[in-house]
């Protein structure tokens, strides 16, 4: 099985195109990616993709926190958030003003660094947040925000790395020439506005990423990597102190210095004429001017010649990690290295790690990975051992699976099926515009050529397994780093007070010229496209079984689905039997051999258990498939119970739900159900530890042989329907069993309750859930657009409140969430990370937000019409078209609904959000969740919410 002709070698060619502009391309290169250069070293990368008619847009910086300066760390993760303050002409109503105000705000923020008594700094801050209001008179919040929505984009984000900023737009391909506007003008010049409501915000981030252990290993480890390199001395959110004193005008140097054409690219994915989009490209960005970048002297570090130890603490469960310094990213080093990782963790199916720990349950869990970067990368492995292991003895076994590579005691097969497995990720990669377009920018990031992207693959076949046993030889030595993460208090949190800041001015109705030109200016509508569901889906029946079908016009993968119309409801153990049945072979094969044969022919295969659907699914290339079916088919009817197994399986499923009842994130999410639904549950309604060590392993195995008796229809997912349809009657049973009737889950109103659990954490975390009435499809409009306008997004009036104004937090949201199902209740939420010392007022902010809808007029034409355009340009694509109707089913809903909903928000008013609001919303009680330390909570807010319970983690988990 091999994904690619062997023969072939990519190459790039340089063509002209009919308007005399320079591109290159690559040889067999299936996406067609051109790239130009222009004269001012803007890289320009252009590929099509006409899934729908909207372009993903990248735009990659070459530059992120490794140049940060030694003593202003956290600067280009800083800068990034600045770059979403506008300009000279987005977001001021009057630049001319503005500006004297922010000089002024930029020399105190130099004195503020400066002074060394804490005394005269928080004088200094305190003129600070004082000129801050009057300047805010002018700024106009969140407008590029604004502007980015009114053209019916989303994904609107960007991101911070050690050599990267990427800036991320999705939007439809007739608002291109805008878009370059914007984006021309934002890369233009930088505007320090609304700076210390915003550096409050970054703090917040980086309060959650104290709350966050993965992250505090991680700084740790790259530290002990990287002693003198900036990967592993300069964080990304940087340092605590460097956050507190910034420089207003160290920034605007270093996007003088950065943000320059020759050091970032424009990446362009989707439905695009390639001469008419270049053109448009060098008409807004041609002109900016190319700049020598500054001189940097590269940091080598030595090599690490023995074992560097280090240490965190959280309450989470503890866990080791081991990493090795590997060389840049493409290099023979790096290649190898992935080569090595893949040997031990094939994404979970047949490594070293996988089959000889995890599938043989000897710790918790253990899995190696690779992270290449611009200058060096590292090797590591996470282990999570046991209750009744130490640190000492995970890090043990894993080092023996690394023996084995040394020893090439891994199958002759293993390499080339790893390769082809990597071939067929990037198949997958590549056949989405957002897909292809990370790649091309990652390869920018890195200084590579498409060229040397595409010609990848044939790099990593060329080596052998004696070049990988001799290169795990020279490269695992006792030369890396461990780092123990351990049970136990964080002395190393970073508690500070709340600055102070004065509410700002967000002026919701201004609006700059700048918007109002772009607002002017009339393109062409696209027009929606509607599916009719009948003619996309050919069904057919084979025995009694209703087969789908829907065509793969992209490459040679393909899906079976087995969709079984029962779940957890129905039967409350069915999730633990597919569990179970992961550990168990047959009399042909073991269990691990199962996981080598899916792996060799390259399908992989998935279990998923919701409440009312099991779903057996299986994907690959499509020329193995049935080869896929027969396996599983064996698998599941000849399972084969061994009770020994199971009590192992059942001691891991014990221990990994202790090891859940320490993790803050999984904390939430159990106190939050609870909140929402109370003590008894879906999510608490499980099987008890007693029932499972007192459960025979046959019970479970009996299910899955008995599960294609069941009913269930198939959805296959390729190019050759007939094919499909000739082999699959040989495995399709007679159907002799019937569903069981599904368990009714209580729904409880909320009533006005508070519920807390302790945990040891920087921040205070609050979420608020309110019941609402019975879903009701005719509400779906108006429902997409209350979320727009009011709670999600940022441009959402919740968004410019809590964190614009009053920099409360880095996240905060308010969301409407329609049910799924007709007959029961839509549940309105909100949330508010924040910290302690500003509980009251995030309180109290958001308790007028849900008591007084606020009224923009001009924010809801802009959601309405950036509804409207995502829908427009919005199209349903590869299996979403049958795993839709499945959804809509559930709502009595047999045609494309989205139709529906464009006509609905067509015809809509802010009267008709208002009234949506006063009767769905603003009459709800809320139940409150609240997590973190019970000794900083303000009491006096919790109380404001209504009667207090600590809950205690056995019933918020039910066990």
């Amino acid at each position: 099985m091999d994904l690619y002709m062997t023969d072939r070698k990519y190459k790039e060619t340089l063509h002209t195109d009919t308007n005399n502009y320079e591109y290159t391309t690559v040889t067999h290169d299936e996406n067609k990616v051109r790239i130009y250069t222009l004269k001012n070293g803007l890289k320009v990368f252009l590929a099509q993709n006409f899934d729908a008619p909207r372009i993903q847009t990248f735009i990659p910086v070459r530059t992120g926190s490794n140049n940060d300066p030694a003593d202003n760390t956290g600067l280009a993760h800083y800068l990034e958030h600045m770059m979403f303050k506008g300009t000279s002409k987005i977001g001021t109503r009057d630049w001319e003003k503005e500006k004297i105000l922010l000089d002024q705000i930029s020399e105190l923020y130099e004195r503020h660094k400066a002074e060394p008594d804490p005394e005269k700094k928080k004088e200094i801050y305190k003129k600070i947040d004082e000129i801050s209001q009057e300047a805010s008179q002018y700024a106009i919040a969140n407008e590029y925000d604004k502007i980015i929505s009114s053209l019916g984009a989303s994904g609107t984000n960007a991101h911070t790395w050690f050599d990267e900023t990427v800036y991320k737009n999705n939007i439809p391909n007739n608002e291109l020439e805008k878009w370059l506007k914007i984006e021309k003008e934002r890369f233009s010049e930088i505007v320090l506005r609304l700076f210390h409501t915003e550096l409050e915000s970054v703090y917040e981030e980086f309060n959650r990423a104290q709350d966050n252990d993965t992250r505090l290993v991680n700084y740790e480890l790259m530290s002990a990597l990287f002693p003198t390199h900036p990967n592993g001395q300069q964080t990304t959110l940087g340092r605590p102190e460097h956050l507190k004193n910034p420089s207003m005008k160290a920034i605007h140097k270093y996007f003088d210095e950065y943000y320059v054409p020759n050091n970032y690219a424009m990446v362009l994915v989707g439905d695009l004429d390639f001469e008419e989009t270049i053109q448009l490209v060098d008409r807004y960005f041609g002109a900016i001017p190319y700049k020598e970048l500054p001189k940097k002297t590269p940091v080598i570090e030595k090599p690490i010649t023995g074992i560097v130890k280090r240490a965190v603490k959280s309450p989470t469960t503890p866990r080791v990690q081991l990493a090795w310094r590997t060389d840049s990213y493409g290099t023979r080093e790096a290649m190898l290295a992935d080569i090595v990782v893949n040997i031990l963790s094939n994404r979970g199916e047949a490594g070293l790690l996988d089959l000889n720990i995890n599938q043989t349950q000897k710790m918790l869990w253990a899995q190696a990975f690779s992270v290449g970067l611009k200058q060096y990368g590292y090797f590591s492995i996470v282990a999570v051992p046991k209750e009744t292991q130490t640190l000492d003895e995970a890090k043990d076994m894993v080092l023996e699976q690394i023996e084995l590579v040394k020893k090439g005691e891994f199958p002759d097969w293993m390499l080339p099926s790893i390769i082809n497995d990597f071939k067929l990720q990037r198949m997958k990669g590549l056949e989405t515009a957002e897909g292809l377009a990370t790649n091309l920018y990652d390869t920018y990031i890195k200084n590579r050529t498409w060229e040397q992207e595409l010609n990848e693959m044939d790099e990593y076949a060329s080596f052998t397994k004696e070049d990988v046993v001799e290169f795990a030889n020279e490269f695992f030595k006792d030369n890396y780093v461990v780092v123990h993460k351990e049970k136990g208090v964080n002395d190393k949190l970073v508690r500070v007070e709340n600055p102070g800041i004065t509410p700002v001015k967000i002026n919701r109705e201004a609006q700059s010229v700048f918007l109002q030109q772009i607002l002017s200016e009339k393109t062409g509508d696209i027009q929606p496209e509607f599916l009719d569901y009948h003619k996309e889906i050919i069904t057919d029946k084979i025995k009694d079984k209703k087969l789908s079908f829907v065509t793969n016009k992209y490459n040679d993968i393909a899906q079976a689905h087995f969709i079984f119309p029962f779940g957890s409801d129905h039967d409350r153990d069915l999730g633990v039997s597919t569990q179970v049945l992961q550990y168990l072979g047959t009399e042909k094969f073991s269990p691990e051999d199962l996981k080598k044969e899916f792996f060799k022919i390259g399908v992989s295969n998935d279990f998923k258990t919701t409440p009312d659907q099991l779903m057996i699914s299986l994907s690959g290339l499509e020329e193995n498939i049935e080869k896929g079916i027969g396996l599983l088919q064996h698998w599941m009817y000849e399972v084969k119970p061994d009770q020994e197994i199971y009590k192992q399986f059942v001691d891991t499923v014990l221990e990994n739900r202790e090891a859940v009842k320490k993790d803050k994130n999984r904390i939430m999410t159990a106190l939050t159900t609870y909140t929402k639904l109370g003590a008894f549950s879906r999510f608490t309604d499980i099987i008890s530890k007693e029932e499972l060590q007192n459960s025979r392993v046959e019970v479970f195995a009996d299910r899955m042989k008995k599960l294609f008796k069941f009913p269930y229809e198939i959805f296959f997912y390729g190019k050759d329907f007939e094919s499909f349809k000739g082999y699959i009657d040989q495995y399709i049973e007679t159907e002799i069993f019937t569903i069981p009737e599904p368990k009714k889950y209580p729904e409880p109103e909320t009533d006005g309750n508070v519920y807390f659990t302790g945990y040891d954490m920087v921040q205070i975390e609050m979420s608020k859930i309110g019941k609402g009435n019975n879903v009701n499809t005719a509400d779906f409009g108006k429902i997409n657009v209350f979320n727009e306008y009011f709670g999600r997004g940022l441009s959402s009036i919740v968004f410019q409140e809590i964190r614009e104004s009053k920099s409360l937090a880095y996240s905060a949201y308010v969301s409407y969430a329609a049910n799924a199902e007709l007959g029961h209740p839509d549940y309105v939420t909100t949330y508010i990370g924040t910290q302690p010392d500003k509980l009251q007022i995030a309180v109290d902010t958001m308790n007028d937000l849900m008591t007084n809808l606020p009224e923009v007029p001009i924010q809801f034409e802009n959601a309405k019409n950036a509804a409207l355009k995502q829908i427009a340009s919005t199209r349903i694509t590869r299996t979403n078209v049958f795993f839709n109707t499945l959804k809509l089913k559930k709502l009595g809903v047999s045609h494309d609904f989205r139709k529906d909903i464009y006509h609905q928000i067509q015809g809509m008013k802010f009267e008709d959000i208002k009234q949506f609001y006063q009767t769905s919303i603003q009459p709800l009680h809320f139940n409150t969740a609240i997590i973190g330390k019970k000794e900083n909570l303000n009491m006096d807010a919790v109380h404001q919410m209504g009667p207090f319970k600590e809950v205690t983690l056995e019933e918020i988990f039910g066990y």
